[in-house]
């Protein structure tokens, strides 16, 4: 299950193997914003509150993107952050920079 928070709304999706964050967010009509869907504009940029284990390693385009201490504090992009498993369960906050 993912859960994801938008500014003003929480909205839950089953969790699917290979699929993007921003995939599954637009796909369950989630409170979530985007431009690019390629990792330069950060407007997809999103908190990772539980299950970062549950996501493949970050992308060459969200090390470009993203300061290091992002990373630290459990920012990723959500055009980039992958799904492991149709089992995950990760909580995310959608944090655009602006």
């Amino acid at each position: 299950m993912i859960k994801l928070q938008g500014r003003t709304r929480l909205t839950e999706t089953p969790a699917v193997k290979g699929a993007t964050l921003l995939e599954l967010a637009l796909k369950a009509k989630a409170e979530w914003g985007s431009s690019c869907r390629r990792g330069t504009c950060a407007r997809c940029r999103c908190l990772i509150v539980d299950g970062m284990d549950q996501l493949e390693p970050v992308t060459d385009a969200e090390w470009d993107r993203l300061e290091p201490e992002e990373f630290d504090q459990g920012y990723r992009l959500s055009c980039q952050a992958v799904v492991r498993s149709d089992e995950a369960v990760i909580e995310v906050r959608h944090k655009p920079y602006f």
